[in-house]
């Protein structure tokens, strides 16, 4: 089973960027959905972002359209996002996650990392 560590969370003020990057374990390309997710304090985890494996579309949750981009690099088995224009409610612990082909859900989560953004 995939393994997945994220990386690149810490504290940033309002209007910055920060990039996030998750290291996969095995080979994603074309094997995987990979996906970002984020958990607010007191809230459900959301959607963030998703990249395809089968062609490498992404898509993105409306509250970070256009401001969040999500790349995938099949070389070094990473995925990354990278979140510019952040704002106060961008707070929250950001999980990498893959889905197998033909799984309905995400099956493999990383272990999350936080991102701060101040007012």
């Amino acid at each position: 089973q995939v393994q997945l560590v994220e990386s690149g969370g810490g504290l940033v003020q309002a209007g910055g960027s920060l990039r996030l990057s998750c290291a996969a374990s095995e080979r994603i390309f074309r094997r995987y959905d990979m996906g970002w997710f984020r958990q607010a304090p007191g809230k459900e985890r959301e959607f963030v972002a998703d990249i395809k494996w089968s062609d490498g579309r992404t898509a993105y949750a409306d509250s970070v359209k256009g401001r969040f981009t999500m790349s995938r690099d099949n070389a070094k088995n990473m995925v990354s996002l990278q979140m510019t224009s952040l704002k106060p409610e961008d707070t929250a612990v950001y999980y990498c996650a893959a889905r197998s082909r033909g799984a309905h859900d995400y099956d493999y989560w990383g272990q999350g990392t936080q991102v701060t953004v101040s007012s």
